[in-house]
């Protein structure tokens, strides 16, 4: 399995909450290691610089996570908020998060593991409230468990992204295709 992080949902809070991939299925964690951890928060573009995370920021990243992943769940069915959820999301939006500062060579913003936590949380706050709730879709590859924001015209969008799923969804479908379709005969 690729371990690097995949950008595609749309929105970072959607693509931290598909950082456990395959929910339905052989489940693979992202975060398996602090280090891990780290490198979402620097390739999500969230933080410039952030210390060195350990196992205790791993696992609140990961109780966020699945909180966030339940209530985009939620909202993208139509159904109330977990209440259990909702907490999670509040009381780390409620923390500190990262501070932007604006220097002479661009936007900088260096976090604690904790504030890059605190700063997803409260863009997840932003998001579950703002107007692309419904734009969310879940990912049409059945082994896919990612949500996205489709912004498409038409809404016509079925899966996270072509290159991790769109097309090994087509070149399936083909391959079934051409295994259907009786060979040609020659006279």
């Amino acid at each position: 399995m690729n371990l690097d992080h995949v950008f595609v949902c749309g929105h970072p809070v959607l693509d931290f909450a598909a950082t456990l991939r395959a929910r339905r299925s052989t489940r693979f964690e992202m975060f398996a290691t602090p280090e891990r951890l780290n490198a979402w928060y620097l390739e999500s573009g969230l933080v410039d610089v952030i210390p060195p995370a350990d196992e205790d920021d791993v696992r609140e990243a990961i109780v966020l996570r699945e909180a966030v992943y339940r209530l985009v769940t939620n909202r993208r069915l139509r159904e109330n908020f977990d209440r259990g959820s909702l907490a999670v999301v509040n009381a780390v939006a409620r923390t500190t998060p990262a501070t932007p500062q604006l220097t002479l060579a661009g936007r900088h913003t260096d976090a604690t593991p904790g504030q890059a936590l605190a700063t997803v949380a409260r863009l997840a706050v932003e998001l579950l409230s703002g107007p692309d709730v419904p734009l969310m879709k879940e990912c049409g590859n059945p082994e896919c468990t990612r949500v996205y924001i489709d912004r498409s015209r038409g809404m016509r969008r079925q899966w996270c992204g072509m290159d991790s799923c769109g097309n090994k969804i087509k070149a399936a479908a083909y391959r079934a295709r051409r295994k259907s379709t009786p060979a040609a005969t020659t006279h």
